[in-house]
C-alpha cells in the first residue's frame, strides 16, 4: 500500500486545504482508535497535545471526537512541547501520543504527528493500517471513550527536564534570555531554568494563537540577540514553536547553531568522562564540524535532512547523539526524541562544569563559509547520470581538496537543485558557488 497521508513528520497542511480540515481530522481520530484500540493490551488511553495555534483548538475538540467515537479514552494536555508529549504518553503508559502542531512554520499552517507508547514515531505499520481505516465509512460502536484533562502535565514534565541534571547541579549566578516563539515552551521553559536557579529574562511568552513564531524564536533570532546585549545576559537560548528545535545566543551576541551546540556537546562529555562513541549530523551539516568532531577522534556521519533520518542513523550505529544544524538535537540517551529543552541543558551543563562562557566553549570549532544558491529546473530531473553536472562537481571539488566540500541536493518538494559549496575562503566559495550553479543551469535547461 502506497502512503497517502503520513509523510516523514506526520501529517501536515495549510489550515482549510487537504488533507488538514476538521472533518479529516475527527476521521483520523476514529481511525486512529478503531486500529489502536484492536491492537491494545491494556489501557486504551491516547494523549492529546498541541502548540499555541488558533487552530489547534478546533483540531483538538475534532481529535477528540473521534477517538471517543473509537471506543478510546482521551487525556488532554492543553499547550505543551512535542517532546513533553512523548515522555509524557511513556509515563502515562498511553497508546499513543498526538501533537497537533506545525513545529516552526507560520500559525496559520497546522499538522498532526503520532508518538507510540514508547514515544517514537509509530510503527509503519500501523501508519499503513490508519491510513487504510480512513478509507471506510466512520461508524459508531458498542462502546464510546471517556476524555479528561490532565492538569498536572506542565509539572511533570518540568520535573523530568530538571531531573537529568546531575545531583546537585544549579544555574546560580546565570542571566538567561528565554525566547519561546509564543509557542508550546512559553509556560514550561522559564520555569525549568529558574527553579534550577537562573535569573531568568523571558521574551516571547504571550501567545495570542496567531503570534507562534512571528519574529521571534529559533527560526528569527534577532530579537533575542539584541536582548541578550541589552540586558547583559550571559547567554541567551529560543525554541521553535513546539519546542523540539533550539538555538543558543553568546554574551556577545554570536548565534550558536545546530552543529556547534553538537559538538559542545560531545566535547564536552569526552571531558567529562563519559566518552562519546559517534555523532550523526546530515548533509547540511557543516565542514567545519565534521572536522572538529575528527580532532576530537570522534566518528561522524552525514544522514539525509530530517530527524528521522538522524534517528535511523542513531539507531544503525548505537550511537547517542545526533541532530541538524537547524537545531534540532537528540540525546537518545536522555529522552526519545529531539527535545530543545533537554538539549539546552546538556549546554548549561556543559558551561557550568567548564567555569567558561558559552563564547569561549564553542571556540574549538570554526564554522566553514557555506554558499547555497538554488537552480530552477523547468521539471524535475535526475542529475545523478548527468555527465556535465558531475564532471564540474568534480573540477570543483579538485580545487576544494581537503578544504571543503561540494553537495547537490535536488529539492523534494518543488523542481530545484541546491548547489551548495564550503571552504575555507569566502570570495573563493563564492565563486566555486557560482560557476557550478551556472553550469548546473545550463545541463539542465
Amino acid at each position: 500500500m502506497t502512503r497517502k497521508f503520513f509523510g516523514t513528520d506526520g501529517i501536515r497542511g495549510r489550515v482549510g486545504d487537504a488533507p488538514i480540515t476538521p472533518d479529516f481530522v475527527l476521521k483520523l481520530g476514529w481511525a486512529a482508535g478503531r486500529v489502536l484500540a484492536e491492537r491494545a493490551t491494556g489501557s486504551k488511553l491516547i494523549l492529546i497535545g498541541k502548540d499555541t495555534r488558533i487552530s489547534g483548538y478546533m483540531f483538538e475538540s475534532a481529535l477528540q471526537a473521534g477517538l471517543i467515537n473509537a471506543g478510546v479514552d482521551v487525556g488532554l494536555l492543553g499547550p505543551m512541547p512535542t517532546p513533553a508529549i512523548a515522555y509524557l504518553t511513556r509515563t502515562f503508559q498511553a497508546q499513543a501520543g498526538i501533537v497537533i502542531s506545525a513545529s516552526h512554520n507560520p500559525y496559520e499552517d497546522n499538522g498532526i504527528k503520532f508518538f507510540s507508547s514508547t514515544g517514537s514515531k509509530l510503527p509503519d505499520d500501523i501508519e499503513l493500517a490508519i491510513e487504510a481505516q480512513l478509507e471506510k465509512p466512520m461508524e459508531t460502536g458498542d462502546r464510546l471513550g471517556k476524555a479528561r484533562r490532565i492538569e498536572d502535565a506542565a509539572g511533570r514534565y518540568i520535573e523530568f527536564c530538571k531531573g537529568t541534571m546531575p545531583w546537585g547541579f544549579g544555574l546560580q549566578g546565570l542571566k538567561i534570555v528565554v525566547d519561546c516563539a509564543n509557542g508550546a515552551t512559553y509556560h514550561i521553559a522559564p520555569d525549568v531554568f529558574s527553579e534550577l536557579g537562573a535569573t531568568i529574562i523571558p521574551l516571547a511568552v504571550e501567545p495570542n494563537g496567531t503570534n507562534i513564531n512571528r519574529g521571534c524564536g529559533s527560526t528569527s533570532p534577532e530579537s533575542l540577540q539584541e536582548k541578550v546585549l541589552e540586558s547583559g545576559a550571559d547567554l541567551g537560548v529560543a525554541f521553535d514553536g513546539d519546542g523540539d528545535r533550539l538555538i543558543f545566543v553568546d554574551h556577545k551576541g554570536e548565534l550558536v547553531d545546530g552543529d556547534e551546540i553538537l559538538y559542545i556537546i560531545a566535547s564536552a562529555r569526552i571531558k567529562s568522562g563519559a566518552g562519546m562513541r559517534g555523532v550523526v549530523g546530515t548533509l547540511m551539516s557543516n565542514y567545519g564540524f565534521e572536522l572538529a568532531l575528527k580532532e576530537l577522534d570522534v566518528p561522524f556521519v552525514r544522514a539525509n535532512v530530517g530527524d528521522r533520518y538522524v534517528m535511523e542513523a542513531m539507531k544503525e550505529r548505537g550511537w547517542s547523539l545526533g541532530g541538524e544544524n537547524s537545531g534540532h538535537i537528540i540525546c537518545s540517551d536522555v529522552t526519545t526524541t529531539g527535545d530543545g529543552i533537554i538539549s539546552a541543558l546538556q549546554i548549561l551543563l556543559a558551561v557550568v562544569s567548564s567555569g567558561r562562557s558559552l563564547h569561549e566553549i564553542k571556540q574549538g570549532m570554526t564554522k566553514m563559509p557555506q554558499v547555497m544558491i538554488n537552480v530552477r529546473m523547468s521539471s524535475r530531473q535526475d542529475i545523478s547520470g548527468n555527465s556535465e553536472v558531475l564532471g564540474a562537481v568534480a573540477k570543483t571539488e579538485a580545487v576544494l581538496g581537503e578544504r571543503g566540500r561540494v553537495l547537490l541536493r535536488p529539492s523534494g518538494t518543488e523542481p530545484v537543485v541546491r548547489v551548495m559549496v564550503e571552504g575555507e575562503e569566502l570570495s573563493e566559495v563564492r565563486q566555486l558557488a557560482q560557476e557550478l550553479a551556472a553550469t548546473v543551469e545550463k545541463a539542465l535547461s
